[in-house]
């Protein structure tokens, strides 16, 4: 009679399932990835301007430590 009794009862399911977490996660991660990407692209893009002459400094070295 209880297994009757459990099996006729009514069970509300309140999770679709993992299968759905799985989906959810997946697209996140989708999403992050791209964004990404498109950001790297838009970076990639933008001309920096970069110096005309090479730039020198002579340091003497009275200016340096030497550590041991």
């Amino acid at each position: 009679m209880k297994l009757i009794q459990l099996i006729m009862q009514f069970r509300k399911k309140t999770s679709i399932g993992n299968s759905t977490n799985l989906v959810r996660l997946s697209i996140k991660i989708i999403a992050v990835l791209l964004i990404l990407f498109s950001i790297i692209v838009l970076v990639d893009k933008i001309d920096f301007p970069s110096p005309n002459k090479q730039i020198e400094k002579n340091i003497p070295n009275e200016n340096f430590k030497v550590v041991k």
